[in-house]
């Protein structure tokens, strides 16, 4: 597994990989910004947006980035369960009292209801990444 994950980070370009910090990096500041407006949940501190969405979330990015959509979506859970209980447990994250989330689907369930929004990101971020990066290395 070890020789798996070094050969998924040696194989991807220096390119690539910035585009990954950037699209996530955006896409963490605008989901803290809608969970704070919307009053479903928020990272305690602003610059958890890079701990989480860039130094947790690129690297899981990467790694799943050649799997079929599915499968980056099943171990994308697995990461996002660790980090959504994590950060709850923790503390680290701030779940707004009587969200939309726990109005619809009650308030045991939220960190599971995060967990499978969020596993989304992988296979979707991977396929937004390599569009952006293809398109940029046209252009060249």
């Amino acid at each position: 597994m070890i020789a798996f994950v070094k050969s998924q980070f040696k194989s991807v370009e220096k390119g690539r990989v910035i585009t990954y910090v950037l699209i996530y990096f955006i896409a963490g500041l605008v989901m803290n910004y809608v969970g704070q407006v919307l009053e479903i949940a928020k990272f305690t501190y602003w610059w958890q947006v890079i701990t989480v969405y860039v130094l947790y979330m690129v690297p899981v990015s990467i790694i799943l980035r050649n799997f079929p959509f599915f499968t980056q979506y099943a171990y994308g859970m697995v990461a996002m369960g660790l980090l959504e209980f994590g950060g709850y447990a923790l503390g680290s994250s701030y779940i707004y009292p009587g969200n939309i989330i726990d109005k619809i689907l009650g308030p045991h369930v939220f960190a599971l209801a995060m967990t499978l929004f969020f596993s989304f990101y992988f296979p979707v971020g991977n396929w937004v990444v390599s569009r952006i990066f293809a398109t940029f290395r046209r252009k060249k």
